[in-house]
């Protein structure tokens, strides 16, 4: 296996790592470790999975998965996601190793520690893998920011703050409220 400072790390390399924990998610050939999440991140995870969930069993519309699960994005940058929707037609994508390809709606919690790399090298990389909407869930500030790649890649659509609601095109009917998100 490579040195981080030799040359980068590719899936093959990847999929040779002992399984986690730790986990590890490898972004542009850059291994990258992550510390356990604190419990409101789980929390505000565990509320988006249940309300998404619902919402896609109810409209059979496919299937949301949470972490770890690996996303093979590109030959050097596999993620795992902290909550993702597959919709039917990708359903195939989704094999026993993983995602191979990209989810429809991505959403990523951010933290102190990873808020850089959610917010810049990930989102890029979201961007051009094919990945249509992705939600940065800050949970300081308690806002949802989030992007619509085909309208633009490199900024927000929007910005939902803690009292409000939002919808996506992905998830028809669905009325996501921000208080629901961020219950503790």
């Amino acid at each position: 296996m490579p040195t981080a400072q030799t040359e980068q790390f590719t899936v093959a390399d990847y999929r040779a790592m002992a399984e986690g924990p730790p986990y590890y998610q490898l972004v542009e050939g850059e291994l990258i470790m992550a510390p356990s999440p604190s419990s409101f991140h789980q929390d505000i995870a565990a509320n988006l999975h249940l309300l998404l969930a619902n919402h896609v069993r109810k409209h059979r519309l496919g299937k949301v998965c949470i972490a770890p699960l690996d996303v093979y994005l590109t030959e050097t940058s596999v993620f795992q996601p902290d909550v993702f929707f597959l919709p039917n037609a990708s359903l195939p994508l989704l094999q026993t190793d993983g995602v191979h390809g990209a989810p429809d709606l991505v959403v990523e919690i951010v933290s102190p520690a990873s808020a850089a790399l959610d917010k810049k090298r990930k989102r890029v990389v979201y961007a051009q893998s094919g990945v249509k909407e992705l939600w940065l869930v800050d949970p300081v500030l308690e806002q949802i920011h989030r992007y619509d790649f085909a309208v633009d890649a490199a900024k927000p659509v929007r910005i939902v703050d803690s009292e409000e609601t939002f919808e996506t095109p992905l998830l028809p009917e669905l009325v996501v409220s921000a208080v629901e998100v961020f219950k503790r």
